[in-house]
């Protein structure tokens, strides 16, 4: 049963640093080198400093970007530029943001979350992680001794009439008429963050999400790192307290997490397109032969622009077993629906994973399609793009000989592959917009 919990977060005073919009960011890893440095010229305290800071010329174990991220977050302490809140509080959290022309508001709270490895408990992760980023984010948390971003928590919340579930509903009336903290980033997505200190509003909010299951929806990399520096934090509390375990209590039992109702109006989940270096097709004729009786093929438009109508098919149909297919060659897009005979193929080929992951789009397109129809195992890896324009844009360059449109996993997707133990394949779900990072920070000591 997941433990949620309000925290005394550390944040920006705006006496010390004016708009919060200027000392915020992205997570770490959609921060590319041209973006690290525009936050890092956009403010002496920008979050980026410590979130992502610079390799510098002769970083060394002793002095390195971990060391010097450490060192800002000490000083900005001491002088005052992060405060810590005077109580413990429930950080309610509402993004508004616009996609394709629509405006929408995305709704949670942040809090802390007592930590449970996969497979022990209540919360689910739906992603594979890398040993890499989990270093990186242990050499971080271990240098600063706090969470610097949030994961990205989804619990099932059912909507009542006003379109809010029960938890939100709680929160969004506990901060009515309190004006917020806000902050805009660099896509112009507008973070709006109330402090909630009422105790009694806390000990409703854990009760109420208590019997609930968490589906970790971003931020696998920080969350298992947060287990990982736990299992550090409680080794050495044991050897210097002749083997006591760690206090229930301690802050690093803990991460701080995002948790937004499955049934939130403002969640958006992109899709996530792919244009492939690998493997190359010479023609739409090609791609019919090589897909055989596994998917029905039908000529859908020519040239990258057609991308528009094809993915508008491919939305109306809402079917995971439906692709899109452009063979730049001879610039036609092929749309492609799944057969029984391709899905019992899937079955045959990705025999070891359950019903849920081989009906997913991507398992459909990397394993069956690419891995085995294709006989491309082994390709680099894809260029991965969210928005139709960027399709069209990618493949108007000539650079790659195949694209493909797919639909993105949905919410209930997610819950039904995590709930079997499974994690989805690569690039399955892209949660539209990211959270901020820098609106508040969880201590572990």
């Amino acid at each position: 049963m997941p433990h949620v919990a309000s925290l005394r977060g550390l944040r920006y005073d705006p006496k010390h640093v004016g708009t919060l919009s200027q000392v915020i960011a992205p997570p770490y890893d959609v921060i590319d080198a041209a973006l690290q440095t525009k936050l890092y010229e956009q403010h002496p305290a920008n979050v980026i400093r410590i979130e992502l800071n610079r390799e510098e010329p002769g970083d060394n174990d002793q002095s390195n970007k971990y060391t010097r991220a450490a060192k800002f977050l000490k000083s900005w302490c001491e002088q005052g530029v992060v405060m810590q809140e005077s109580a413990a509080a429930l950080y309610v959290y509402h993004q508004l943001f616009e996609v394709e022309g629509k405006e929408h508001v995305r709704r949670g709270v942040m809090a802390r979350v007592r930590l449970e490895r996969f497979g022990t408990g209540n919360i689910h992760p739906h992603e594979e992680t890398m040993s890499g980023p989990k270093l990186d984010r242990l050499l971080l948390t271990r240098a600063c001794k706090a969470n610097l971003s949030q994961v990205f928590g989804l619990y099932p919340d059912p909507l009542g009439p006003n379109q809010l579930g029960e938890v939100q509903s709680l929160l969004d009336n506990a901060i009515a008429g309190q004006p917020p903290v806000e902050a805009v980033d660099h896509l112009g997505v507008r973070s709006r963050m109330w402090p909630l200190t009422d105790e009694g509003v806390a000990a409703k909010v854990a009760g109420l999400m208590g019997p609930k299951p968490v589906f970790i929806a971003d931020g696998h990399h920080r969350y298992e790192t947060a287990c990982n520096y736990r299992d550090e934090i409680a080794a050495a509390y044991g050897e210097s307290h002749g083997g006591e375990s760690l206090p229930s209590d301690h802050p690093a039992n803990f991460v701080l997490m995002m948790l937004v109702g499955m049934s939130d109006p403002g969640l958006v989940v992109l899709p996530t397109h792919r244009l492939f270096v690998q493997p190359s097709v010479a023609s739409a004729a090609e791609l019919a032969i090589r897909l055989g009786d596994c998917f029905t093929t039908q000529s859908a438009g020519q040239g990258p622009e057609a991308a528009e109508q094809v993915w508008e098919q491919i939305e109306m149909e809402d079917s995971q077993g439906t692709l899109g297919f452009y063979t730049t060659a001879d610039k036609n897009w092929t749309l492609v629906r799944i057969t029984p005979a391709g899905v019992a193929r899937m079955e045959q080929v990705a025999s070891e994973h359950g019903s849920a992951w081989r009906n997913l789009g991507v398992s459909i397109l990397h394993r069956l399609v690419i891995g085995d129809l294709l006989g491309a195992k082994e390709i680099p890896t894809p260029s991965y793009v969210h928005l139709v324009r960027e399709v069209i844009d990618g493949l108007g360059g000539g650079t790659y000989p195949l694209g493909s449109l797919v639909m993105p996993a949905s919410v209930e997707d997610i819950r039904q592959v995590s709930q079997t133990g499974e994690r989805m394949p690569a690039k399955s779900t892209y949660f539209y917009p990211k959270l901020a990072s820098g609106l508040v920070f969880n201590p572990l000591e």
